[in-house]
């Protein structure tokens, strides 16, 4: 027994969302959960609340990647939140930023990070 649609699910179920219409999602739209207060930004929680480090405030922004790469060494040896070595979390925090930031990073600022990757290899000896 359907309603209009005639379509079941395999529990008995009218389906009603554009899937069981043979409606393709429109183009651009987000699969971001939205919060009471907007868009539920996880990544941003992740990096403010993350066990791996505590990070200093602005250290993906610095210039050079020698700020960056010490600045996230200064940042591993410090915390006491992290549960694995400090060149793991600081490798693991970048990488992270790195991914979820994508397309939006500039070519200019992905070539800083990636300096910055290199750079952390060798302040913490892992050439």
């Amino acid at each position: 027994m359907a309603d209009g649609n005639g379509k079941r699910s395999k529990r008995g179920r009218t389906r009603s969302s554009s899937a069981a219409h043979g409606t393709p999602r429109r183009a651009g739209t987000s699969t971001t959960r939205r919060s009471a207060r907007g868009i539920n930004r996880w990544s941003h929680r992740v990096m403010q609340t993350s066990d791996a480090l505590d990070l200093e405030r602005g250290v993906f922004t610095k210039r050079t990647p020698r700020q960056i790469a010490l600045s996230l060494k200064r940042s591993a040896e410090r915390s006491r939140r992290r549960k694995s070595a400090p060149f793991r979390s600081a490798m693991s925090m970048l990488n992270f930023h790195m991914n979820r930031a994508g397309r939006n990073l500039s070519p200019e600022r992905r070539r800083v990070l990636d300096e910055a990757k290199e750079e952390l290899r060798r302040v913490f000896h892992h050439e």
